[in-house]
């Protein structure tokens, strides 16, 4: 028989090319399938407006139903919206109320951990229904359901486990019985560990028709029972495959089954490879099947041959011994004692260096040498009917450290090949009780599949291994121990008899005492010591401890509703302060990992909660409990919250109208992550495509937050190589010597915190291999991709001296033309500086605080950028003096400033030359040191257009010109990407090579589009970043359509993007400076060019108050430019940008009126705060959607406002008079204003604890 190491089979109708993908490891073009309601994961954005997000529906998980009048019906199964609540209502019939009770609708669907929707191909709903954890109404507390069930009923077989209760269920008459069965059916394929579902309602004991073929009476055990209760069995609609040893006869059913996987196999190892596979079968090799009504509709090659040596090389095993049985001599762990969950800080740090492996063969071949066999360990059966200790050696195994297999032998074996119907993939995990069995004395399994192969429902129970940092294998290993298969695990408040466990437990962990120190603060107070009440519980499967949770009330409520988009998830209207929870540690041993999400929803349950929240904190900020990693692993359950924009309030002039201090407190900024009870039963779509991301720059950064926020998709192997690390990674100490696009600041960087989702590889790309698919970093390290993105930007170059002698210059000779920019190769001496980002300038200001501000000597502040001026006021607040600081221009070859303002132009020049501060023009570096050797540098020489230029100089600031770095460069063209002075890419980002895509600064578009002008550098970064991350998530997105490719016509133009381009920084003279602009050919437009439309300029540049807004034709603001002596609130000058002046308070008409003397002050009076809110954009959506849906009567026909403009300017319809007078006086007799007016009211209202100083209806 040949080898099967490498294949993995699943079987999927949405990926036809699967067989194919397997075999040759890779298809970066399939999507990820879905698997009915178990992958349908599309959440729901909530803004102010209440908008919908994008609903997922599944197209196979469709199917047809029958009406009791025999109308067939094409239906879909998938999550309910919020938005569906309208159609749900109208559902309800007295029959409903009779069982249910009065039931609010999205109070329910707020709170129920799983809600279900059958709706036509025209979203037009059937049926649908809603489960919680605990049963309906006040029976009991829902933290005991049990004991109650227990008490009154023959209950002893439900467990938070693997029951639900059904708490609503509506349909259309006609279809209530089918849409009822069907959406059992669903329930029950999609939660695996589900055996029952229970309806207990105190109001009626009679059922509606639909449900009483589906729910059985439950036997009372006493009289007298106030209310009823009835259960519906998963073996009845959804029964567990029967699975059994593979016969050669079940081969023409896996043929059929099967027909493009055995294709595709038997081309590589013989037309009977199968029937082979099943005769071959022996001790350590195993083929099972799964039946369904006789016929075998799935199966399993299991084999006990396993290369431990490469996986303990390429994945982290040591929590799981190396998955080796322990050596009976080495045995020295307390048989109590508990497998540790391992701090996955070092596992992260392992995916950023990845060495290429000799070999990509994981298990051995069948016929290989079997390892000798060690003692029996005593373990639990897979069926667990006798309790064992659950433990493992503490040992750390890695490649080198396993130890002979003769002394410990193999305790894994691994699942070769598996195939199993679309219809059943769900029920995949059925095959793991009958694998165990055959092989008693192993006590894990594993699976490795290719990284790009998409997830499969089976994988969900297995834990993803992380790969070493020496590993290149392209591969994912999965690892499922034994005693994952126990459904007897509890979760319940600790007792003390507990602590020596949960000690164990947490003994490995960085947090250990915090854990210990927060649990014996609750069972000596039950609340932390400034008196917030404090929860704990532990998770316990058969008598062990292997797991600890404790949360405290969440007392920040108010700030995280205004500080982050948590309405994404809930509608804060309906919760209570005490229902919101702050997750402070979660450990759960590993083994148990696939119970993390029920973990956390026993804890919402016994707690009384329906929100979790877990804060993580920049890394230079210390504090106890600030760390992430205790809860590393609970992270992927959870999905990150985006931090929202916040309106700089002028508090002073607010007064009593500002918002409450819970929200406008300054606070440590830190990074949110969220659960509540709709999310536990809401799995994530695994990514294990390799993305790896080149440079740190804006585009980089933002494509990365894209992914790394996309709530329903997790992305486990995301890298970034970075010179410098991720930024933010250290506190700035107001170290700015360079000007910022105010894409991200320190406090974005804490926010967002990257470091969670994201491998950081430091260091330089210095080559790219193609054929392997690997990145080199600083010539040793390899990185492997499956998908390559390329944004390092441009930086500032050293120049090249031109190695004029200025001794021998005369003032007749021709200054020597710029050459074309050569690269510098000589010694870089130690005070000569060329800051490109945070760390350079933190290194330059350190620097100079050690060896030059309290010295003597001159600082030469070499360019022409804004950077420039904004260095020489860094060195000016350091304490240096302005005679002492140089300004040298380089030869210029544009006549504009960089400043694109003569009035800020003029500012600074006035600045410098009050400050002293010397200034040269049209300068050339000729010399470092005369010619001599550079280290350290003291004089540097300059030609120019007259006498030569000498200057003593202690230390050196280049920001001469920017360019692509050299190393990249060389990367990029050795690897024969087309290089054309920029890395050229298409209109959908891609290089010559299809796995590599590329933005920003770096790229140009290719000459077939004409477009040499246009370039990403013209764009807004975090915009052209977002995009990129658009493009590459169709590809593993499952609520996506596939991207259609596009027509000849529109492939040759370019995107174009709409978000302005900023600038800021300090300038000479303490000036605070703003330049925001519409992208653009030209980022210098000379002043004197006249522009269309009107600029408005209030104060002026000497008295510090400077402020000029463009608007283009039709009154659009397309400029503005700020030189201020304060603090400029950035974030609300950026919301002006695209603003009509009418929206500016008929700015026009007021400063005409001469009524705005001062835009400052203007922009800080409360009217315009609403303008800066967050939500605006959303709000001014809705206006477009209610002018364009408004209808007006012409005649006999209704046509909308837009259309009717349409028809004035084509001359169709005629009006009497001003066309802009009629179709305000049309518009007024129409319903329109109505509409505009209440949706006024609700943007206000539902955002008043932001805009307070607006008066609410209910105050006038």
């Amino acid at each position: 028989m040949g080898k099967f190491s490498a294949i993995t089979f699943l079987k999927s109708t949405s990926v036809r090319r699967n067989a194919a993908y397997v075999m040759t490891l890779g298809d970066h073009g399939n999507k990820t399938p879905s698997a009915g309601l178990a992958i349908n994961c599309g959440h729901r954005i909530r803004s102010q407006l209440r908008s919908r997000g994008k609903q997922d529906t599944i197209e196979e998980n469709m199917t047809t139903i029958t009406s009791s009048s025999g109308k067939a019906e094409t239906v879909t199964v998938r999550r309910t919206e919020s938005s569906d609540a309208q159609q749900i209502c109208k559902l309800i019939s007295p029959a409903t109320v009779a069982v249910f009770g009065r039931v609010n609708v999205i109070h329910l669907l707020e709170k129920a951990n799983l809600a279900v929707t059958l709706n036509t191909m025209k979203n037009q709903i059937l049926a649908h229904a809603a489960f919680l954890d605990h049963p309906i109404g006040d029976l009991g507390d829902q933290a005991s359901w049990e004991e109650f069930l227990q008490a009154h009923f023959d209950g002893s077989k439900f467990t938070p486990l693997n029951t639900l209760f059904l708490h609503l269920f509506v349909a259309q008459s006609s279809f209530s019985t089918g849409g009822a069965k069907e959406i059992v059916r669903a329930v029950f394929s999609a939660i695996t560990e589900l055996e029952f579902i229970c309806l207990v309602t105190p109001y009626s004991s009679c059922l509606e028709p639909a449900l009483v073929g589906i729910f059985d009476p439950m036997p009372c055990v006493e009289e007298g029972v106030q209310c009823a209760a009835f259960v519906c069995h998963r073996h009845n609609y959804c029964p567990r495959l029967y699975v059994r040893r593979a016969r050669v006869e079940d081969h023409d059913d896996l043929t059929v089954l099967l027909p493009e996987q055995t294709k595709a196999l038997a081309g590589s190892y013989g037309p009977y490879f199968l029937a082979e596979l099943i005769e071959a079968q022996d001790e350590m090799n195993h083929v099972a099947v799964c039946e369904n009504e006789g016929t075998a509709v799935g199966f399993m090659s299991v084999s006990g041959d396993v290369n431990l040596g490469l996986l303990n090389q390429c994945f982290e095993l040591g929590p799981f011994n190396g998955l080796l049985k322990e050596n009976p001599v080495d045995q020295t762990v307390d048989p109590g004692q508990t497998l540790m969950d391992k701090p996955t800080e070092e596992a992260a740090e392992s995916q950023n260096n990845l060495i290429k492996s000799e070999s990509n063969e994981v298990f051995q071949r069948p016929d290989a040498d079997r390892a000798e066999k060690g003692s029996e360990s005593s373990r639990a059966s897979c069926d667990m009917s006798e309790a064992k200790p659950i433990r493992a050696g503490t040992k750390d195994c890695t490649g080198s450290s396993v130890g002979s297999e003769q002394a410990q032998s193999s305790n894994a074996f691994c699942i070769q090949l598996f195939a199993i119907d679309k219809r059943f993939e769900v029920r995949s995990v059925d095959f793991l009780p009958y694998v165990f069995r055959l092989f008693p004395e192993r006590d894990f399994c594993i699976i490795s599949v290719p990284k790009l192969a998409p997830e499969f429902p089976l994988l969900q129970t297995f834990l993803r291994a992380v790969p070493h940092h020496s590993s290149s294998l392209p591969q994912e290993l999965y690892i499922f121990h034994r005693s994952g298969l126990l459904k007897t695990l509890q979760v319940r408040v600790p007792v003390c008899d507990d602590m020596a466990a949960i000690q164990r437990l947490v003994q490995k962990l960085n947090l250990h005492r915090a854990v210990v120190e927060d649990l014996d603060t609750f069972f000596k107070a039950r609340r932390d010591p400034d008196g917030t009440p404090v929860q704990a519980f532990v998770a316990e499967a058969e008598g062990q401890v292997v797991g600890i949770v404790i949360i405290r009330n969440e007392q920040d409520i108010e700030y995280i509703r205004a500080n982050y988009n948590i309405e994404n998830y809930v509608y804060f209207s309906h919760y209570q302060r005490e229902e919101h929870g702050q997750l402070c540690h979660f450990t759960l041993n590993p083994i148990f990992q696939h119970y993390a999400k029920h973990l956390l929803k026993e804890v919402l349950r016994l707690a009384h909660k329906s929100c979790l929240y877990y804060p993580v904190y920049p890394p230079y900020y210390r504090q106890r409990n600030t760390s992430a990693h205790s809860v590393t692993a609970v992270l992927n359950c959870m999905v990150p919250v985006r931090p929202r924009r916040q309106i700089i309030y002028p508090l002073e002039e607010l007064d009593v109208n500002a918002p409450s201090t819970l929200i406008t407190r300054e606070q440590v900024p830190y990074a949110l992550n969220h659960i509540n009870r709709k999310l536990t039963m809401e799995p994530k779509v695994s990514i294990n495509a390799r993305i790896v991301v080149v440079g740190a720059s804006d585009v980089g950064l933002a494509f990365l937050e894209t992914l790394a926020f996309c709530p329903h998709l997790r992305f486990n192997n995301l890298t970034l190589i970075s010179t410098h690390g991720l930024p933010g990674s250290h506190s700035s100490d107001g170290t700015c010597f360079l000007t910022t696009s105010h894409c991200y600041s320190e406090r974005d960087h804490a926010l967002l915190s990257l470091r969670s989702w994201v491998s950081v590889v430091t260091g330089k790309m210095t080559a790219i291999v193609r054929a392997s698919k690997h990145v080199q970093v600083n010539g040793d390290r390899i990185v492997p991709y499956d998908h390559l993105i390329l944004c390092t930007g441009q930086q500032y170059q050293i120049p090249c001296p031109t190695g004029t002698d200025i001794r021998k210059w005369s003032s007749m000779d021709q200054v020597p033309a710029q050459p074309r920019h050569k690269r510098y190769t000589g010694h870089v001496p130690s005070n000569f500086f060329t800051l490109n980002d945070q760390y350079d300038c933190a290194q330059a200001s350190r620097w100079l605080l050690d060896n030059f501000v309290e010295q003597e000597g001159n600082a030469v502040v070499y360019g022409d950028s804004t950077d420039v001026y904004s260095c020489v006021e860094m060195l000016l607040c350091l304490g240096v003096r302005g005679s002492r600081i140089h300004v040298v221009h380089t030869l210029a070859d544009k006549p504009t400033s960089c400043f694109q303002n003569l009035a800020v132009n003029e500012a600074v020049r006035n600045a410098l030359q009050n400050k002293e501060v010397n200034v040269h023009h049209n300068c050339l570096l000729a010399q470092l040191n005369d010619g001599q050797h550079p280290e350290p540098l003291k004089a540097v020489s300059f030609t120019i257009d007259g006498p030569p230029l000498r200057l003593e100089c202690a230390v050196f600031f280049n920001f001469s010109y920017k360019g692509v770095d050299f190393d990249a460069f060389k990367a990029i063209n050795d690897a024969c990407l087309v290089f054309d002075g920029r890395l050229v890419i298409d209109t959908t980002f891609h290089t010559n090579d299809c796995t590599i895509r590329a933005a920003g600064p770096l790229t140009k578009f290719a000459r077939r589009y004409h477009a040499e002008q246009w370039s990403h550098a013209n764009f807004n970064s975090k915009e052209v970043g977002q995009e990129l991350a658009s493009v590459l998530l169709h590809f593993f997105d499952p609520t996506l359509e596939a991207p259609a490719n596009p027509t000849p016509d529109l492939d040759h133009l370019i995107p174009t993007y709409t978000q302005p381009k900023t600038e800021g920084g300090r300038l000479p003279g303490g000036y605070s400076y703003l330049h925001i602009r519409k992208p653009s050919l030209y980022t210098s437009t000379a002043p004197s060019v006249a522009k269309p439309g009107r600029e408005l300029v209030t104060g002026r540049v000497e008295t510090g108050n400077y402020f000029h807004l463009q608007f283009n034709s039709q009154g659009l603001v397309e400029g503005i430019t700020c030189l201020f002596l304060k603090a400029l609130p950035v974030s609300n000058y950026i919301c002006l940008y695209g603003k009509h002046q009418m929206l500016l308070n008929r700015l026009y008409e007021r400063f005409d009126e001469d009524l705005v003397h001062d835009f400052y002050s203007y922009f800080r009076e409360r009217w315009c705060m609403a303008l800066f809110h967050d939500r605006f954009a959303d709000f001014e959506q809705e206006v477009r959607q209610i002018m364009e849906s408004t209808k007006v009567q012409l005649d006999q026909d209704s046509v909308s406002i837009p259309k009717l403009a349409e028809m004035i300017v084509d001359g169709t319809w005629e009006v009497p008079a001003d066309p802009s007078l009629y179709l305000n006086q049309i518009f007024e007799q129409s319903e329109g204003p109505q509409a505009l007016k209440r949706s006024v009211l609700d943007y206000l209202k539902y955002n008043k604890y932001h805009l307070p100083m607006y008066a609410q209806p209910g105050l006038l």
